[in-house]
């Protein structure tokens, strides 16, 4: 995002220097990611040459997908590093609970969006289970209420959290446009983007041993971690099998890789926003959530 300010502020010509030296200080304060070795097995795999059309077997592209979770998903980000290692302060995790909360809101209006654009109702009955863990049911409380559960264990009120006010502009666009990923990129891509699940449970389950190891005040507000440890496997099962099956070419494939990557981004960027405002330089933006001096 800061380069691309910077060379907006090129292309402006006279009076781009101030613009230029802002964008610069924001890309020298922004967190970066963690290098990593290759992960064995799968480098030859995506070491593809232009011209290389030969489609993935099941296996490759499910080593394909998961190499740009080694890579790009947010586990490794310092603001998650800082969570797991017991650093956050009591608002630090209150900003974070706030702002993820916008991203849970959406989840089952994305899946909605996916839903309706596959006219198969085997496909709709499958996905439909999605919406219905994060809305609930008559018989389950759903994953947005529980995350209401989480962040009241912060200390926040829930109807703020359900209003919005203080999410962080950046979260809003970062979350946006992955409705509009859904929206205008092919079913198969959108469907795709949904593949961080192949990864995540084992960061769920990280993240529910360092939060009652560092932070045993949030035990209470786990609820939503713990249904997911099940339900994003199995929806991850499904869907890529779904990417393999519909995906016909290498290039269809390639898309398929690169809406992950493009969700991967999302997700990280959203704890950029995070860290820029609450970590490091520590410069929340006018209207953003204020956390209180301990």
């Amino acid at each position: 995002m800061a380069v691309r300010s910077v060379e907006r502020a090129k292309a402006a010509g006279g009076g781009s220097r101030p613009a230029e030296r802002v964008a610069q200080r924001v890309e020298d304060q922004s967190p970066k990611r963690v290098s990593e070795p290759a992960v064995e097995g799968v480098t030859e795999t995506l070491a593809t040459t232009e011209n290389d059309t030969r489609l993935l077997s099941f296996d490759e592209l499910r080593a394909a997908l998961r190499a740009v979770g080694e890579e790009r998903y947010h586990h490794k980000h310092p603001f998650h590093l800082m969570m797991h290692e017991g650093r956050l302060s009591r608002g630090q995790l209150q900003v974070w609970a706030l702002n993820r909360y916008y991203y849970q809101s959406i989840i089952p209006i994305k899946d909605s969006i996916i839903l309706s654009r596959r006219p198969d109702p085997v496909f709709r009955r499958a996905w439909r289970k999605r919406v219905v863990d994060h809305d609930g049911d008559t018989t389950s409380e759903g994953g947005i209420k529980r995350w209401l559960k989480l962040a009241e264990a912060t200390g926040l009120n829930a109807n703020q959290v359900r209003s919005g006010r203080g999410i962080l502009p950046a979260t809003r666009f970062a979350v946006n446009e992955y409705l509009n990923i859904v929206r205008n990129r092919s079913l198969l891509e959108a469907v795709a983007s949904s593949l961080t699940e192949l990864f995540s449970r084992d960061l769920i389950s990280l993240r529910m041993e360092k939060l009652r190891q560092h932070y045993p005040w949030l035990a209470g507000g786990l609820d939503y971690f713990e249904a997911r440890l099940t339900q994003a496997p199995e929806d991850a099962k499904f869907a890529v099998n779904y990417v393999h099956d519909h995906a016909k070419t290498r290039a269809e494939q390639e898309l398929a890789i690169q809406a992950l990557r493009d969700k991967c981004d999302i997700l990280w960027a959203q704890l950029d926003a995070l860290y820029f405002a609450y970590v490091q330089p520590g410069w929340p933006p006018p209207g953003a959530f204020r956390i209180e001096a301990s």
